[in-house]
């Protein structure tokens, strides 16, 4: 039959679903799955300004991650979706930039991540999925994949003092740059 896609509710920080160590997708071809993605993708869509989810985000606590990657010209959008992930850090070099979060809307703040990584994991197919992540993309993985232990992105900053309003930095921005 016709596949119904649900939009779904995100948890926000405070939710201790946020807070949890998922478990471990014991198969990735489950017809379950592949309707958590889809509706994961139906909500991330819908509320049209994230780069990734995770399972977590949409109070199911699995290790399941949807997110975009961008091409090096940063003309092509791909949406991977990544079930039982692992990340390998490939540099010591790191990087601080602004993150925001679904689950922590309105704010961002700056955040230090390793360069470069190397993820992997399964697709819905239950193929095996590797890929070396460099930049933006590799922020978004680490970031959706710290979802899955627990991890939100204001645990990671180490001076919180950039942790500001998207409304407010917006008044600002241009004034002192």
């Amino acid at each position: 039959g016709k596949n119904i896609m649900a939009i779904l509710k995100i948890a926000k920080m405070g939710h201790p679903i946020l807070l949890q160590k998922a478990k471990k997708v014991d198969d990735p071809t489950d017809p379950k799955i592949k309707t958590l993605v889809n509706d994961m993708l139906e909500t991330l869509d819908d509320l049209g300004n994230g780069v990734g989810l995770a399972a977590p985000q949409v109070h199911v606590s699995l290790q399941v991650v949807i997110f975009e990657t961008v091409s090096d010209d940063g003309k092509e959008a791909n949406l991977i979706t990544l079930i039982n992930p692992k990340i390998d850090v490939l540099t010591k070099e790191t990087s601080i930039d602004w993150e925001g979060c679904l689950s922590v809307p309105g704010l961002r703040g700056q955040v230090n991540r390793p360069n470069k990584i190397k993820y992997s994991g399964l697709d819905l197919k239950g193929n095996k999925i590797e890929t070396i992540a460099e930049g933006f993309n590799a922020r978004v993985v680490q970031h959706e994949c710290d979802h899955l232990f627990g991890i939100l992105y204001p645990h990671r900053m180490k001076d919180l003092s950039s942790l500001q309003f998207v409304s407010e930095a917006k008044h600002w921005v241009n004034r002192n740059e």
